[in-house]
Order: structure tokens, then C-alpha cells, then sequence
């Protein structure tokens, strides 16, 4: 039987298990290593950071799920992969060897790249940063906020977009829902509070089209909010934030989403690009060795950051390994797109499907409660299903839905 070892256990991982599972004690042996016995369900993090959602609904439980099925589930960490011996050293001390690897470990939300943010940032990248920002919210009772991405620089390995931000979804969800909460919770007037909203590109949300960009700059024109591009973040400091074109913006409460890096794992096993990111070809194959796999936030291919692509990758890595098995499948494509649903606050939310970044023609944004059906749908199926999918026919439905408009 093939040994086969899936690092991390988020959106990419979790999506490659499932779809392999089957397999398990017929061909294969499945080990699952990641840090905690819960898989973060981060769409759901804005909700906490903005609107005061207990955190645990973001953790969904996974060991006994995984267990049940077949797997040996590890709270560990890899420390060091060799390539070449196709072993993986955690760091608890385990060695581990295997016939197959994937790798999806999701990527590293470097706060550190960012001066001051200790003494002064706030994030909703992670459950303790989140938990964080809604304390800080509540005692908000009026000034100037600013929020936006810290740029990330990517590798030039692999033919991928090329994006100042890694992913500005999360900030459309801050500057809208801090805008709901201020208003309609705090009861704030209009000259209470500003919003300053800044983005290292030189266009706001970079990696869609023309109809995102209309009904998320109609929103913001109705609240209140200011846009600011080409606007790189070097420090966040008690009353301001400064960027590197020597331009500042008061401020009394920073929310950004720091640069991306690789994990370290990936650097010192020589299995990165110029930046550490894992090269890929569009079978989700390591360019450089046929025997590791690579899906979601880690891989050079993934532009921008998002759940959605992870899951669309981790979907190719599992089938192409399938059918190295002997499995009659098929493979899909590799046609990446945007998809996202932004929470706003109360009962309104945007659904976003655009692959013009891609080549494609497709631009779709639905402003309706329908949007916010789905977004609260999709995240609690996956909590109570432990990181499972929704089936086949739920996202085909989906599909049709977004044709319509």
C-alpha cells in the first residue's frame, strides 16, 4: 500500500482527504499532520473580529472525524522535508517516510514584517487576532480607522498574476462591517468615525473586474469610508500609520492583513521558489519532484490567496494522484477563478465570481440576502460536516446561480 502524508489540514487538506478517503485501507495509508486537532474555518473569522462570534464556531473539530475514516491524524508540525530520502522530520521528534506527499500548509501572515503592529495593529487573519479586534471594537467609541493589506512580494517561477495584496476580501469585510457595527450597534454619527481604506495597488481589489469594482465603489460611497491606492504600509504607530512614499493617515485603530510568506519547512527544504513558495505545475505536481503535491495558500500558483482556489487545487492534486493509482478519473483543468461571498454586516453580503484576472469574461457581483444565505449555508455546513465540501449538485447550483447575473 502507497504511504501517504497530507501536511495541514485546512481548506486544500482537508478537500484532498476527503476525496481520497475511499482509498484508504485498499491502497493507500493516510497520515494527516497539523499544529492543532481543529481545522480554522476562516471565513468565518470577520464574524468573530466585527460582530462578536464566539470563536469555537471557527474550530472545527477534525481528529475523530479523520480517525474514523482510516487516517492517523498527528498534532504535529514538519520541521524539515527530504525530498530525496521522501521522509518528513516533525518537530516532536517523529520521522515519517511516504510514497506520496502533499503539501498544504497554507501560508505565513508575517505580523512581524510590520513596525508596530505588536504595540498597535489589530488583524482577522487568525482566531487570536480576531478575538483581539472585536475586544478593541467595543471600546471604540469614535475616531479615525484604517485597514488594508501590507504588500507581499511572490515569486517569478511559475506563470502566475502578479498581485501587490495576497487577498483584499477580508478588508471589503472590516471597512463594511465596522461600518454596520459603528452605526447601527455603537449608534455613531457619521462625524463620529472615518474609515480609511488603503491598498499597495494602484486599483483597489486587483484581481476582479468591472462589476465588483461598480457595487463594492457604490457601497463605499454611501459609507463612511475613504479609498487610498498605491499606498505601500512601513509602520503603524500610536495616533498614524505611515507608508513608504513618506505619507501618513491618523489613526486610532489599525486593522491590516500583513504581507505573506512561506513557512519556514518549505525554506529550509530547498522546495520553494525565489520566495519560498511551492512550484507547481497546473497538475498541482512539485515542478521539481514527481512525488509531492502542492495545493492551496503555499504554492506559487495560487493567485490570489483564497479558500476557493485552494479548494479548486487540492480537487486536481487529489485526482492526478488517483489516477497515477490506476483510477479511472478524470482530471479537471486547471481554470482558476475569484469566488467569495464579503459579509457587510446585518443580513447584507456581496457574492463575487470573476475569472477576468485569468483571461476569462466573467464578472459577477450580487448584492442580496440571497448572498448572505449562501455565505452563512456554506460556513456552517462545513463546521458541522468537520471541513467537508457541500455536495456536488450544492456547488453546481451555485454555478447556475452566478450565470443568471
Amino acid at each position: 500500500m502507497k504511504k501517504v502524508i497530507i501536511l495541514g489540514a485546512g481548506f486544500a487538506g482537508l478537500h484532498i482527504f476527503y476525496t481520497i478517503r475511499h482509498l484508504i485501507g485498499k491502497k493507500i495509508e493516510v497520515t494527516v499532520v497539523n499544529p492543532m486537532d481543529y481545522s480554522l474555518l476562516k471565513p468565518s473569522l470577520p464574524d468573530v473580529a466585527l460582530a462578536g462570534l464566539d470563536v469555537k464556531h471557527t474550530h472545527i473539530s477534525i481528529q475523530k472525524s479523520l480517525e474514523s475514516k482510516g487516517a492517523v491524524f498527528l498534532q504535529d508540525e514538519a520541521v524539515k522535508i527530504d525530498a530525496k530520502k521522501k521522509l518528513v522530520h516533525l518537530f516532536k521528534g517523529d520521522m515519517l517516510d511516504y510514497d506520496t506527499l502533499f503539501i498544504a500548509t497554507g501560508a505565513v501572515k508575517d505580523y512581524d514584517a510590520i513596525e508596530g503592529f505588536k504595540e498597535y495593529g489589530y488583524s482577522v487573519c487568525d482566531d487570536v487576532q480576531a478575538q483581539r479586534l472585536w475586544k478593541r471594537l467595543e471600546s471604540f467609541e469614535g475616531g479615525d480607522i484604517v485597514t488594508g493589506s501590507a504588500k507581499s512580494v511572490f515569486g517569478s517561477r511559475v506563470d502566475a498574476p502578479k498581485l501587490s495584496a495576497p487577498c483584499e476580501g477580508p478588508i471589503g469585510e472590516v471597512m463594511f462591517m465596522a461600518d454596520h457595527y459603528l452605526k447601527h450597534e455603537k449608534h455613531l454619527l457619521p462625524e463620529d468615525y472615518l474609515i480609511n481604506v488603503f491598498s499597495p495597488a494602484e486599483e483597489f481589489f486587483e484581481d476582479v473586474g468591472p462589476k465588483p469594482h461598480t457595487i463594492v465603489g457604490q457601497f463605499m460611497a454611501q459609507g463612511n469610508m475613504k479609498l487610498h491606492t498605491g499606498k505601500v504600509l512601513q509602520k503603524i504607530e500610536k495616533q498614524h500609520v505611515v507608508f513608504e512614499d513618506g505619507t501618513t493617515l491618523p489613526c486610532d485603530l489599525a486593522v491590516v492583513i500583513p504581507p505573506y510568506k512561506a513557512p519556514q519547512v518549505i525554506i529550509d527544504s530547498d522546495l520553494g521558489d525565489d520566495k519560498g513558495f511551492v512550484p507547481t505545475g497546473t497538475n498541482m505536481k512539485h515542478l521539481d519532484h514527481e512525488d509531492i503535491y502542492a495545493a492551496g495558500d503555499i504554492t506559487a500558483l495560487a493567485q490570489p490567496k483564497l479558500g476557493h482556489i485552494a479548494i479548486i487545487q487540492g480537487e486536481i492534486a487529489a485526482k492526478d494522484f488517483m489516477k497515477t493509482l490506476g483510477e479511472k478519473i478524470e482530471v479537471p483543468a486547471y481554470e482558476p477563478e475569484v469566488f467569495c461571498i464579503m459579509n457587510m454586516g446585518g443580513a447584507e453580503a456581496i457574492m463575487i465570481n470573476d475569472n477576468t484576472l485569468y483571461g476569462g469574461k466573467r464578472s459577477v457581483a450580487l448584492y442580496s440576502p440571497v448572498s448572505k444565505a449562501m455565505k452563512w449555508g456554506f460556513d456552517n455546513y462545513l463546521y458541522f460536516n468537520r471541513g467537508h465540501m457541500p455536495p456536488e449538485w450544492a456547488l453546481k447550483l451555485t454555478d447556475r446561480l452566478t450565470e443568471m447575473f
